[in-house]
């Protein structure tokens, strides 16, 4: 079993209902969300509606002190609040898209990765997982290469 993780809304809550000039000093971008899907949210871990003010800015999802080390760019919805899959659920935002699923060791060592369309996300999350030396998961995005989630074991 696992269970999916979103970014915790505390990281950002500082940044909701700033003026744009105050995010753009921030190196925050903001966007408004002009189709579904398009804006992934990663504390919601949904898509945002159209017309939905996004925080574009850029995160590190791998602050290991490894060569795996990483940010990238992500959404966040202006004023999310906290996503709580259940344990063995796969949200909508995931299963619509092509992932990249990397394995880390407990040191922030990669150990195993695979590409799959969301649709069978579930089942890689699983054997990814049962490589004991697999202690987490980062979920990505394939086309963009955003990250998109963390997995661990439920």
């Amino acid at each position: 079993m696992f269970q999916i993780s979103a970014l915790p809304s505390e990281r950002f809550s500082h940044l909701y209902g700033l003026s744009d000039e105050d995010l753009d000093a921030a190196g925050v971008v903001v966007r408004v969300a002009d189709a579904k899907p398009g804006y992934p949210c990663r504390v919601t871990l949904r898509d945002a509606e159209p017309g939905t003010r996004m925080l574009l800015l850029s995160y590190e999802h791998q602050d290991a002190a490894t060569p795996y080390r990483s940010r990238h760019a992500i959404f966040v919805c202006d004023g999310a609040r906290d996503a709580a899959p259940a344990p063995g659920e796969v949200p909508e935002q995931l299963c619509s898209r092509l992932l990249s699923i990397r394995a880390f060791s407990n040191g922030g060592m990669m150990v195993e990765a695979d590409v799959v369309e969301g649709a069978g996300a579930a089942e890689t999350f699983t054997r990814l997982l049962a490589n004991p030396e697999a202690s987490y998961l980062h979920v990505h995005f394939a086309k963009y290469g955003c990250y998109a989630a963390r997995v661990d074991r439920a």
